[in-house]
């Protein structure tokens, strides 16, 4: 038995605090929203995040910084700096932090382990990610995710934290591959999601998909990630799962576009944050900065801020200059 820390209870940290205690674990659930605190306990359940699963007596609730042996940050990455900042005081050196954030830090285009390094001083760090919508492991259907560490007897100890019958973990040492892999599929999870609002067929969207991993690649390799990476659970598996569900928050927005909707409404409307949306932001800028052609990122981009019609950015994307696989 681990005491373990989950900060942010968003549906996927709820849902990690559920898996935890099923473990076995000492779990707490560090809650950003104070006004949530008396009425998660009092109905044991996350009904703004999570609604409708109950979560077990063991776990406790809280908004108070505590000592743990394990941190988990499940925070979107655009608010994971401000909010890691203060646990500086309880995050020891010799204590494992984990990230389940996924996405690019808009101003300063750093990823999320790179963040926690900067605020909480520690080396001790791995990241968690894969095709893990909450709602389905929630209900206790099976899923596989990786945890990835440069020390390989960290990301082996939170494999085994994690690991239940119905959750299985892989581990990994590209922790730019399995972070990046996380970040950008959401990007291409917006353009499935518009090719399905529009209704361009499942052929539109499998390409689309094979040409983001592609993309993704091309960028993730640039920056250091190893390639196989890619062709993994945190690369091609989480962009299957994320482009192909309408349990993805980040297929949602892609489809209120198509149907023409504002981002500004769709946001607003939204109880949780699609990370995809400040990502294409991030790695445009990157792709530009690195000269790697990212040619779906750039029509998501036209889409989503600059107001391109969705029907005009296909058509961008299907008649550019011919090229080979």
């Amino acid at each position: 038995m681990r005491k373990i820390s989950v900060i942010g209870a968003g549906a996927w940290g709820t849902t990690l605090s559920i898996l935890l205690a099923e473990n076995g674990h000492q779990v707490s659930l560090w809650v950003y929203e104070k006004e949530l605190i008396p009425e998660i306990n009092k109905y044991r359940e996350n009904k703004r995040y999570l609604p409708g699963f109950q979560l077990p007596d063991k776990i406790e609730i809280t908004g108070e910084m505590e000592p743990a042996e394990i941190f988990i940050f499940v925070i979107p990455t655009q608010h994971l700096r401000s909010i890691a900042k203060p646990f500086a005081a309880v995050i020891k050196s010799d204590v494992t932090v984990v990230s389940a954030s996924k996405g690019i830090e808009e101003k300063t285009l750093k990823l999320p382990l790179n963040i926690l390094k900067e605020e909480l001083k520690n080396d001790n760090l791995c990241v968690l990610s894969g095709p893990n919508l909450s709602s389905e492991i929630a209900r206790g259907l099976p899923a596989a995710s990786v945890i990835a560490s440069e020390k390989k007897a960290i990301a082996a100890a939170v494999q085994e934290a994690l690991m239940l019958n119905r959750f299985r973990i892989y581990t990994n040492t590209d922790v730019i591959g399995v972070q990046l892999g996380g970040a950008l599929k959401n990007i291409i999870a917006i353009a499935a999601g518009t090719a399905d609002g529009l209704n361009v067929g499942d052929n539109a969207k499998a390409g689309l998909m094979i040409r983001g991993i592609a993309e993704i690649t091309r960028l993730g390799v640039a920056l250091g990630a190893r390639p196989e990476t890619f062709a993994g659970l945190s690369g091609m598996g989480d962009l299957i799962a994320t482009c192909t569900s309408r349990l993805s928050r980040n297929h949602l927005v892609g489809e209120q576009i198509a149907r023409g909707k504002k981002l500004s409404e769709i946001l607003k409307e939204m109880k949780e944050v699609a990370e995809g949306v400040p990502t294409t932001i991030a790695a445009r800028t990157l792709g530009n900065k690195l000269k790697v052609s990212l040619p779906i990122t750039e029509e998501v981009y036209h889409v989503l801020y600059e107001g391109k019609d969705p029907y005009r950015a296909i058509t961008d994307l299907m008649t550019r200059s011919a090229t080979s696989e």
